[in-house]
């Protein structure tokens, strides 16, 4: 009599042979989307690095824009330089440690309650505000209504706005992944939600909170439209963020761009250029302190 049965392992033999083919395809797409994601990526830093050489020299570090017109080869970006790493730091020390604060209240003490869930909301509603409603909103609350005078630190409380939640968000996210163990067994010794928070959640999701805390970084530095309406313009050396029009790169490139001299082209080239090299710095800087204050597995 003829066995209807399937012999042994062909099932097994012909399911392990489709989903190896799957497998196959699957990650070939997803190898496909990665060329497709770099082929942009390297468009841009080809073009942004071949035509941002020719201005890249001492003279574009050492010299600001006072007194050199659009038509002339000489001028550099030092005055710009100077005021977005003065910006970018004042925004930092503002932004970060309330965003830290307020998405280790959001994750670790919140809960359910009302309070986190407007707390939450209002950073929602901060992470779609357009940059130049930033801008507006500082222009006219601190100096239109305040009396202040256009300045870096104008330009840095625009750029806070928009830094904000950008790094709430990704400390949260990360304050997410630290797995409940930690916690319990934290609290389960008797030490008090505070120092867990400090000594225990922090360390372990530092180099998530620090990552997510440079791409707002990235984000802030190249905004333009806020400092458009709070630093104004200045091609003269400004090193006091508090007082006056101070430049900035954004603005800087901005600038030298509208002007249809090859001159001021290939300025606004090399700004974009030193732009770029400044945040990839410190994203570089910030990924070896991460990894130094990370907590050592054994």
């Amino acid at each position: 009599m003829t066995s209807l049965t399937t012999p042994k392992g062909a099932g097994l033999s012909s399911v392990s042979t489709g989903r190896k083919i799957k497998d196959k395809l699957v990650q070939g797409f997803v190898y496909l989307a990665f060329v497709l994601a770099l082929v942009p990526l390297l468009s841009v830093l080809w073009t942004v690095v071949s035509n941002g050489v020719a201005r890249l020299d001492p003279t574009f570090f050492q010299f600001s824009m006072n007194g050199v017109s659009g038509k002339d080869p000489g001028g550099g970006a030092y005055h710009a330089i100077i005021g977005t790493l003065e910006q970018v730091l004042i925004c930092s020390v503002i932004a970060v440690p309330i965003a830290v604060l307020t998405a280790i209240y959001l994750v670790e003490y919140a809960g359910n309650g009302r309070l986190g869930k407007v707390v939450s909301f209002f950073v929602d509603v901060m992470t779609g505000i357009p940059s130049i409603v930033a801008g507006l909103f500082v222009l006219a609350l601190w100096l239109l209504t305040f009396g202040f005078e256009f300045s870096g630190f104008a330009g840095a409380l625009a750029l806070t706005i928009l830094m904000i939640p950008t790094v709430v968000r990704a400390t949260e996210e990360m304050l997410k992944l630290v797995p409940n163990d930690l916690r319990e067994a934290s609290y389960a010794l008797g030490v008090p939600r505070w120092r867990t928070v400090c000594f225990v959640i922090l360390p372990t999701a530092m180099t998530g909170i620090v990552t997510g805390i440079m791409l707002a970084v990235a984000r802030v530095m190249g905004e333009t439209a806020p400092l458009l309406l709070t630093i104004f313009f200045t091609k003269a050396i400004n090193t006091d963020p508090f007082s006056g029009p101070q430049g900035s790169l954004p603005t800087f490139i901005w600038e030298q761009a509208a002007d249809p001299n090859q001159n001021s082209i290939d300025r606004a080239w090399t700004g974009a250029l030193v732009l770029i090299a400044i945040i990839m710095l410190l994203n570089l800087a910030a990924r070896l302190v991460a990894r130094r204050s990370a907590p050592v597995s054994r």
